[in-house]
């Protein structure tokens, strides 16, 4: 039985969430110097990316209402693959920038999901 493509999203909700929580009281220097925070924020983009890619594979309409969906997914394929060269300030813009702005997104998804 194929996974609800709702799920994805809440898969994407929840990692953007523990991403916010990881860094409620840090600063860069903070991140950067903490690996252990490190990891589990580049984890959970790791989720998201492929959250993501799971969602364009069973919902190509759905997934395309997200914005930059590409580019998330590359994002992802960057930190998984990319990490021995990883710009740390990249990851950090990534949280403060585009988070939100994709959390939002999900949630609205999640609200307003119509069959089509």
């Amino acid at each position: 039985m194929p996974r609800d493509p709702r799920a994805y999203l809440h898969d994407i909700l929840t990692a953007a969430d523990a991403i916010s929580a990881f860094l409620a009281d840090a600063d860069f220097d903070v991140y950067v110097e903490n690996d252990l925070v490190r990891s589990a924020v580049e984890r959970k983009f790791e989720i998201i990316g492929e959250a993501l890619s799971r969602l364009a594979r069973v919902d190509a309409v759905m997934a395309g209402r997200v914005s930059r969906w590409r580019d998330i997914i590359a994002f992802r394929n960057i930190i998984a693959h990319g990490y021995a060269s990883l710009d740390h300030s990249v990851v950090w813009r990534a949280h403060k920038e585009s988070l939100p702005a994709l959390r939002a997104e999900v949630v609205a998804l999640l609200g307003t999901r119509t069959q089509e």
